[in-house]
């Protein structure tokens, strides 16, 4: 095995490995950022999760306590109490699961319903566009 050293028969060889180990050290250093801001993320999940389920569950509460006010007829009202049970069955599902579960979950969705999921996406961030084009960008008149 010969030896490497710096020598003027060797200098783009020594040059590219150089620049090959910095990019690798990079692109380590890339990886374990973005794993520690997953890790982060999923933290943050998991803390807001019996919050969010709370709200959930309040919210059906609400709609179900107020459904038969509704105007509309039977059908109406229906709706609301169907409504009302979907946000109590998300609630339970949110108390049930952790966020890496609940990724999985998004994930095999997404796999076995890619149409819907595009559709869904592109209609969240037209609107999410929207939303920030006015915070950021008002118009002037």
């Amino acid at each position: 095995m010969p030896i490497r050293n710096q020598s003027p028969d060797y200098p783009l060889k020594d040059s590219a490995d150089a620049i090959g180990e910095q990019a690798s050290n990079r692109a380590n250093e890339a990886s374990e950022s973005m794993s520690d801001m997953a890790r982060t993320a999923t933290d943050k999940v998991n803390e807001g999760r019996e919050t969010a389920a709370g709200q959930l569950e309040s919210a059906a509460s609400t709609v179900h306590d107020r459904a038969d006010q509704l105007p509309g007829g039977p059908k109406a009202k229906e709706f609301a109490h169907a409504a009302a049970d979907r946000l109590s069955t998300t609630a339970n599902y949110m108390r049930s699961h952790d966020a890496t579960r609940m990724i999985a979950d998004v994930e095999g969705l997404v796999k076995n319903n890619p149409g819907p999921a595009l559709a869904v996406a592109a209609a969240f961030g037209f609107l999410l566009g929207r939303a920030l084009s006015r915070d950021y960008f008002p118009v002037k008149k």
